[in-house]
């Protein structure tokens, strides 16, 4: 399948009513997407952010001799303001989109409050929220996920351990920020009735996928070492996007970067 193509599931039709839903129920974007969002802000700030991953601590919800997964979690509101981070607390799954740890409430390690507040953080969220392939008037929520995978010779990575699975939101964007010596690692999506519809391998910092969590199914096949490395790196930034109302209503848009309201 060609790399690149927005309209890739035009062809498949989901299971439920269309209703309001576009046609559209993925986006894969080349790097120039955020990097033109990042543009503007001071190179050291985004390199910061980017070397936040390598203070991820151990998931502790993957069970594994050597451990292979980092993590850490926030929890934002979407505000006029661009995203506020709300008080920190589990992330939880159904088990219905989870068998693995679904129903499970996950304790994560919190975002450090350099990478919470920086500024592109509010850029890639802005950016992808402006994306979304699909109507999202009510969106007022999003979730953080910091994540690394990592391989050594003779063990890979699992990037998705509970396989072929939904998130339980309403929009997922997903980013890559570094990938090092690895070998695989495709991403792939299917529709409901669990057919590969597109697959391709996320290689470019910034480069990105956003999914419409409703629609499609996605997982990673394994994060292996390439040829001639001794570790592989895997870091990916996931954003959930959901409405929830606990919080306050969303604002008419969340502020991406240039942008502003009359």
């Amino acid at each position: 399948m060609p790399p690149y193509a927005p309209d890739a599931l035009t062809r498949t039709q989901p299971r439920e009513s269309q209703g309001e839903l576009t046609p559209q129920a993925f986006v894969h974007h080349r790097p120039d997407l955020i990097r033109a969002a990042l543009d503007g802000i001071p190179s050291d700030a985004v390199s910061h952010f980017a070397s936040s991953w390598n203070a991820l601590p151990a998931d502790a919800y993957v069970k594994a001799e050597r451990p292979y997964r980092f993590r850490r979690y926030g929890k934002f509101h979407l505000s006029e303001d661009g995203p506020q981070q709300v008080s920190h607390g589990p992330f939880l799954q159904a088990k219905t989109v989870n068998k693995l740890s679904g129903g499970v409430p996950r304790h994560f390690a919190p975002l450090d409050d350099a990478v919470a507040t920086s500024l592109a953080l509010r850029a890639i969220v802005g950016t992808l929220h402006d994306q979304l392939p699909g109507p999202h008037q009510d969106i007022n929520a999003c979730g953080i996920h910091q994540i690394r995978v990592t391989a050594v010779p003779g063990a890979e990575g699992d990037p998705a351990p509970e396989g072929m699975h939904q998130d339980g939101h309403r929009f997922v964007g997903q980013v890559l920020v570094r990938r090092d010596g690895v070998h695989g690692a495709q991403s792939r999506i299917y529709d409901l009735d669990r057919r590969l519809v597109y697959q391709s391998q996320l290689t470019a910092p910034w480069e990105s996928i956003i999914l419409d969590d409703r629609r499609v199914l996605h997982d990673a096949s394994p994060v292996g070492v390439a040829a001639g490395a001794d570790l592989a790196v895997r870091d990916m930034l996931l954003v959930d996007f959901f409405a929830d109302p606990a919080l306050p209503a969303p604002s008419p848009r969340p502020l991406s970067k240039g942008q502003s309201h009359d």
